[in-house]
């Protein structure tokens, strides 16, 4: 599984480069993104922008991580594609999650 990790205004930012987040990457995904958490990285966003197609695997792992911050620190999703934004809507996701159409936007948000 290919992520780049970058750090900006105390945010870390994980950029998934797969073009799947579904049942065969999900808990590599959810462990990697753990293991930034345990090393103290509590503020996060999850860019999505290669991310063409996303299933309740996928959708699961990022509410596990939604979970692990959620009480010391905060997750926002970006760059969701038309495909991946209408699962979010369609299991009203987009209510449960912050999301924004770029990092950028989402770094101002914070």
């Amino acid at each position: 599984m290919l992520i780049d990790f970058q750090d900006e205004n105390n945010r870390r930012i994980i950029h998934l480069v797969e073009k799947r987040l579904d049942a065969s990457s999900a808990v590599e995904f959810k462990e990697q993104v753990r293991r930034e958490i345990e090393n103290g990285h509590k503020h996060l966003i999850i860019d999505l922008a290669s991310v063409d197609f996303i299933d309740s695997s996928g959708l699961g792992a990022l509410v596990a991580i939604l979970k692990s911050v959620a009480s010391e620190g905060s997750l926002s999703i970006t760059g969701l594609h038309k495909k991946t934004e209408q699962i979010f809507k369609l299991t009203r996701m987009d209510t449960v999650f912050k999301l924004y159409p770029s990092v950028p936007e989402a770094l101002e948000a914070a």
